[in-house]
Parts: C-alpha cells; sequence; structure tokens
C-alpha cells in the first residue's frame, strides 16, 4: 500500500494561486452590467451592441449550421473568409495582404491581441499604451507579465502628447498598442499623431499593435486612418479588428488580424493552442457580410451612430454630466462630478440606484487615482432603449 507524506509543518502549501490571480478581478464593465441585469435596468455599461445583425450576416451563419459547417476549421480560419478579409484591407486600405500566409480569423480582436502578444512578445518587455486605456489591453499583457507603461492623452480633447511618448521609451520597450478609434475616450488618432507614432516604431524598431474594432464608427467627417498605410510601417504593424461591433455580433466571438507573413506563423499557433479555431458556420455569417453588404451600410452605420451621439451628449448635458464629445467609437466619457461617491465606482452605482441607468467608472480606464471624476456611457443600444436611457438620465 502506497503511503502519503503529511507535508512538513513549516512548508508552505502549494495549493495556493498563482502569481498573477491575486490581483486579478472582475472587470468594472463587467460588474456593473452584473449589477444592472440584477436590478432590470438599462445597460449603458458594456459595449454589447444589441442593434440588429445584418439580414445577410444572419441568414448565412443560420444556413452553414443547417449545411453541417459544424466542424473545426483551419486553425486561421476559412478560405473563403479570409480571402474576403484580405479583400476588405484592399479596398478600404490598399493593403495587400496574402489570404494564405498574412490573414488570420480570430475568437475576437481579443484573441487576436492575445496572440500577437504570445507569438512576439516576452517577459519583462514594455509595450506603450495611451491613456485612458481599454482594460482588456493592459489585462492582457499583465497576464504575460509584460508590462504596460502609460503614456496620457492631454485632456479635453484626448490629444497626444509627442515628448510624453517619446520619453516613456526604454531599452526595455518592444511595442506600442494604438487603439483608434478609441474606448473609451471615442478618440480618433489624427494622420500627425499617428505619423509621430511611426516615427517613434520605425526610429526604435518597435512592433505597433492597433485595434481598430470601431473603424467605421466616426463622425463629423473624421478619418480612420490605418497605420500600416504609412511609411515603413507594414512590416511592424499587426492589424486587430472584427466583426462584433460592426455586424453587432459580440456574442459570436469573430474577429481577424493582418500582418506580414513573418510573424503570422507564430500567431497562427499561439491562436490554435488557446481557442483551436474561430466558430466554424459563424465564418460563413462574417464572410456574407464582408461579400454582399454595399458601401452604403458602412455610411449608414456611421450616420445612425452619430445620431445616437447626439441623444446621449444631449441628455448627459441635461443632467448635468459635462460629456466629452467622441469623434469615433459609441461610448461617452462624462464628468461625475455632481453625483454623490467618494469614487467613481461609487458614482456609478448612486446613478444606477437613482436612474436604472449603469455606466462605467472612469477609473477603470486610468492608472490608479485618475478618472475618479468621469462615468463611461455606451450609446450602441436599440433605439427605444436609449431613448428610455435618456429620458431618466434627464430627470436625475
Amino acid at each position: 500500500m502506497s503511503k502519503t507524506l503529511a507535508p512538513h509543518p513549516h512548508t508552505a502549501s502549494r495549493l495556493a494561486l498563482s502569481e498573477l490571480a491575486p490581483g486579478a478581478m472582475q472587470s468594472e464593465i463587467r460588474a456593473m452590467t452584473t449589477e444592472c441585469d440584477r436590478i432590470g435596468g438599462i445597460n449603458l455599461a458594456q459595449g454589447v451592441c444589441d442593434t440588429p445583425v445584418p439580414g445577410p450576416v444572419e441568414n448565412e451563419a443560420i444556413a452553414a449550421i443547417r449545411a453541417g459547417h459544424n466542424i473545426y476549421t483551419r486553425l486561421d480560419g476559412i478560405e473563403r473568409l479570409r480571402k474576403a478579409i484580405a479583400a476588405k484591407q484592399r479596398r478600404d486600405y490598399g493593403l495587400e495582404y496574402d489570404p494564405e500566409t498574412e490573414v488570420m480569423v480570430a475568437c475576437g480582436a481579443t484573441a487576436g491581441l492575445h496572440a500577437a502578444c504570445m507569438a512576439l512578445l516576452n517577459p519583462h518587455d514594455e509595450v506603450l499604451m495611451f491613456e485612458p486605456f481599454y482594460g482588456y489591453h493592459v489585462s492582457t499583457l499583465k497576464s504575460m507579465r509584460v508590462k504596460p507603461v502609460l503614456v496620457p492623452l492631454a485632456e479635453p480633447d484626448w490629444a497626444l502628447d509627442v515628448d510624453a511618448m517619446r520619453a516613456a521609451v526604454t531599452p526595455k520597450t518592444r511595442a506600442m498598442i494604438v487603439n483608434t478609434p478609441a474606448n473609451p475616450s471615442g478618440k480618433v488618432f489624427s494622420r500627425a499623431e499617428l505619423e509621430s507614432i511611426a516615427e517613434l516604431a520605425r526610429e526604435h524598431d518597435l512592433f505597433v499593435f492597433t485595434d481598430e474594432i470601431y473603424e467605421y464608427f466616426v463622425y463629423d467627417g473624421a478619418k480612420h486612418i490605418c497605420l500600416a498605410t504609412l511609411e515603413g510601417m507594414r512590416e511592424r504593424t499587426i492589424v486587430m479588428s472584427g466583426f462584433s461591433k460592426t455586424f453587432s455580433v459580440t456574442g459570436w466571438r469573430l474577429g481577424y488580424v493582418t500582418g506580414d507573413a513573418k510573424w503570422m506563423g507564430a500567431m497562427g499557433y499561439f491562436h490554435d493552442l488557446t481557442y483551436v479555431c474561430a466558430p466554424s458556420a459563424l465564418q460563413h455569417g462574417a464572410a456574407a457580410g464582408l461579400e454582399q453588404l454595399p458601401a452604403e451600410f458602412y455610411t449608414r452605420l456611421a450616420a445612425d451612430h452619430q445620431s445616437k451621439r447626439e441623444r446621449i451628449v444631449s441628455a448627459l448635458r441635461d443632467a448635468g454630466m459635462e460629456p466629452s464629445v467622441p469623434a469615433g467609437a459609441y461610448y461617452v466619457l462624462a464628468k461625475a462630478t455632481r453625483l454623490q461617491g467618494e469614487t467613481a465606482a461609487k458614482k456609478a452605482r448612486y446613478l444606477l440606484a437613482q436612474t436604472g441607468v449603469s455606466s462605467v467608472a472612469g477609473s477603470a480606464f486610468f492608472r490608479p487615482g485618475r478618472g475618479e471624476d468621469l462615468l463611461r456611457f455606451c450609446f450602441a443600444k436599440k433605439d427605444h432603449d436609449l431613448d428610455e436611457a435618456c429620458a431618466r438620465l434627464r430627470r436625475l
């Protein structure tokens, strides 16, 4: 009979959380969504994007399930969708990517970033990010023991401080993350700002990971520029985007990455290791959207969300919460100084209790001590829900 050895009384148990786990917690976005669901409120916290799914996208996904497209795909996605993504990048930005070696379908843009970090970064590398930031970007880096280095954007219009960006570079800097149009600020980086970023990347031989998931959500004549189109940037830029926002299918978890063939093989390996492949039948739906939806779909998408933006901005002003009007994406950061609570998290919970409208504490997008006077609101909602939320905010 085998003997079980008792642990030495002075030896720490090996049954313990990892070094990373104690600092990990549910995101404030998820926490506010849970609390909003509990009271049956209107969720302007999470970017769920519950507007209707385009007909060709929905119909083709259903048809694909019924046609038996329910097994694993190639690790980088079905050929049809890879070709459609390559055609889209050519159409929109004049970028040529080989669908066989330079396009990867991912389980959302988040999975694309995860695969890129696994393939191209090492523990203790440093990555420049702009603040306010999207929390999943920071958390993904930390989960790989990579250090995010925050470069604050200048309020009130979130302008790029080139001197601050340059001062943040160290011998350990390996890459930069650029989110444009940006969550949570709605900032759309200008060509001059992107040229400054590109110059720094070339000078210090850095990768740039660009999160362009909101590429079609631009307002007031603003233009989204893909950083990979700038001189010397295609080789070092990993472009991440997806279909969650554009086609209102956030729950499908479908995104993609385009990049130079030198990097994509390793990225595909790590995506396969973690996710195996993106949902098979749903890839056909996304391909149909890219193939069949006309240019007017994208211009109407922007116009519809600009109308939604005007409604939420007006309601926030009437409620005494001055908004920073976004040039892109579908979020608004608004001043919450007049609301009760010592922190932004408490202000968000006070607002939810008073109005049944959930928001996210601005502090979720800044380093500790910043963003405590801000709340973020998502306006990618069905019209009747958004209008009801606006009415409730005005009664505050």
